[in-house]
């Protein structure tokens, strides 16, 4: 038996149809109004930041890559020229931790904590407080299989790598609020 669609759901989805459109450019239209906007460049309210105290990990370098590629504001890095710098990124803690979270009934690792905590404070070059002793803290679980440590290992890099991206888009939010020197 052949079921044969009627004259009036055609047109019914054929109006559907024409209408999805309009409903899509009238829900793009509301977005601004309910206050959602897509993230852009940061503007900061300083030229020159120097970052001290974070050595050379892998944060701190996609932090001072993020800022740079974000416009018109440079990095100092070398402390003798500290004095060019409008502001002062204090890294107090910049940690990778690892811990144990569940095991089996034989003593075996079932589970991992991953966790990154950065720990900072922004001060003026006068010493100013900006932004007071803040940390950030990342935590993912992973489950972990004996018999596939190699694929689990690039998964513990890939979500470390994740993270890390995710506090430094923190942090840009955080330098980006202030304001005045």
């Amino acid at each position: 038996m052949h079921r044969q669609t009627t004259n009036s759901a055609v047109s019914t989805r054929r109006n559907f149809i024409g209408l999805a459109p309009g409903l899509v450019v009238l829900a793009g239209g509301l977005l601004p109004g309910c206050g959602f906007q897509l993230r852009g460049a940061q503007s900061y309210a300083f030229k020159t930041i120097f970052l001290s105290g974070g050595g050379t990990s892998l944060l701190m370098t996609e932090l001072r890559r993020s800022i740079e590629n974000n416009g018109d504001v440079r990095t100092v890095v070398d402390g003798k020229q500290l004095a060019t710098a409008q502001v002062v990124m204090d890294v107090l803690t910049d940690q990778r931790e690892k811990t144990v979270v569940g095991v089996t009934s034989s003593g075996q690792v079932r589970e991992f904590q991953l966790r990154l905590r950065f720990k900072f404070k922004l001060r003026g070059q006068d010493g100013k407080e900006l932004i007071p002793e803040t940390e950030i803290l990342q935590i993912r679980d992973i489950s972990f299989n004996e018999s596939a440590v190699l694929s689990k290992e690039a998964e513990e890099a890939l979500l470390y790598r994740n993270m890390q991206s995710d506090i430094v888009q923190q942090i840009q939010r955080r330098l980006a609020a202030v304001k005045t020197l």
